[in-house]
């Protein structure tokens, strides 16, 4: 068994009916309810923070390519280098 840190917190009480409610329903302690949700909540957070890194790269590829300016005669880049980003 993994260790557990103690932690007190505080609820609504539409949040403590919820809870008791998937407890039974799910067989599941309320405490690991709330670990699991926690988790859940976690990876979202990573992958959102993820997600808004990958777009800044394509944003300062684009800066990038404006910066570049007009191209006399044709632009340096095809629409399909953009697709094999």
């Amino acid at each position: 068994m993994a260790i557990k840190i103690r932690k007190q917190i505080y609820i609504d009480p539409e949040q403590d009916e919820y809870l008791k409610q998937a407890s039974e329903r799910l067989g599941l302690s309320e405490a690991e309810i709330i670990r699991q949700a926690l988790s859940a909540q976690s990876q979202r957070l990573f992958l959102r923070r993820r997600r808004t890194s990958a777009w800044e790269r394509e944003r300062q590829f684009m800066r990038d390519l404006l910066e570049q300016g007009p191209v006399p005669g044709q632009r340096s880049w095809k629409r399909e280098d953009l697709y094999e980003r």
